[in-house]
């Protein structure tokens, strides 16, 4: 092995042969530092060979991007064709129902005074529009709308029934049911609104309607009546008498108002019942009886 100087760069000194220099040779300024690995720099994948699939992968190809469908969109054909009926069919109903109540509070229009009826039969009862919520005085009273019969028993007694409160009666059918009937709701009060709308304090009726409301309210008492059997099985009436009865809401805890609890009667005269006031189901009155009652 020849010699060499220990400078800088080692060169062979003259007069000695040469040999090959080392396959690997270390830099004089020292090895560098080894670089860390970071999770930013993941190691290279290698590369799939031919013929082996790389592994995680199907072999028929690559994995669908992006979250699966949600929603209708997850639904089969059929369903979705089912979903967009009905979205379309709730979507035509509410169209309907705003036009119809636009049309009932706008100003009589040509399509109001010739499909007013139909307006009409859609609106009410459910939908009625007034501004009773939003006056400065609301409705802070609750009547209710009593009736007492004078009955002929099988007998021929003639007596005079208690009061029958027939407000009470239809709330306690309505309590508690969550489909209760138009009837049970509105016919009652519909009718004493009717009857305190066409006559006065005196219960004097001021115009032709206030015979219809005496004749309407009076029918109702009458079929109420017999339904609760006033007066005992098979007992006629011949006559009826309503009242009300006003009791003022009282106010909340944190108001200062003063209202008084006493309730306010308004009692009607006696009316006669005639044989056209008997509805469908209450017990018909022979002649006998119809002659006796004129007498």
């Amino acid at each position: 092995m020849g010699a060499y100087d220990e400078g800088a760069n080692a060169r062979p000194v003259a007069g000695e042969p040469s040999e090959a220099p080392p396959a690997t040779t270390v830099p004089a300024a020292g090895p560098l530092p080894a670089r860390a690995s970071t999770p930013a720099d993941p190691p290279p994948a290698d590369p799939p060979s031919a013929g082996h699939p790389t592994v995680g992968h199907s072999a028929a190809g690559p994995p669908p991007v992006g979250p699966p469908p949600a929603g209708v969109a997850a639904l089969s054909l059929p369903f979705q064709i089912a979903a967009a009926l009905a979205f379309a069919l709730v979507a035509v109903v509410a169209c309907a129902h705003l036009g119809m109540v636009f049309l009932h509070v706008a100003p009589s229009n040509t399509v109001t005074k010739q499909h007013g009826q139909a307006i009409d039969e859609w609106i009410y009862p459910e939908f009625e529009q007034n501004w009773k919520l939003f006056a400065p005085n609301p409705l802070q009273q609750n009547i209710a709308v009593q009736v007492r019969a004078e009955v002929k028993s099988v007998d021929g007694a003639v007596r005079t029934t208690r009061w029958y409160d027939l407000s009470a009666l239809d709330g306690r059918v309505i309590d508690g049911n969550l489909l209760p009937s138009h009837t049970q709701q509105n016919e009652l009060r519909r009718a004493w609104d009717f009857f305190a709308a066409t006559h006065d304090n005196a219960n004097r009726p001021n115009g032709l309607r206030g015979d219809l409301s005496e004749r309407y309210l009076r029918r109702i008492a009458v079929l109420r009546l017999d339904r609760e059997e006033a007066g005992g099985r098979g007992a006629v009436i011949q006559q009826v008498q309503v009242r009300s009865r006003t009791t003022n809401v009282p106010p909340p805890e944190w108001s200062e108002e003063q209202v008084s609890d006493k309730p306010v009667l308004r009692q009607l005269p006696w009316w006669p019942v005639a044989d056209t006031d008997r509805a469908a189901g209450t017990r018909p009155v022979d002649s006998t009886e119809t002659a006796a009652s004129a007498r």
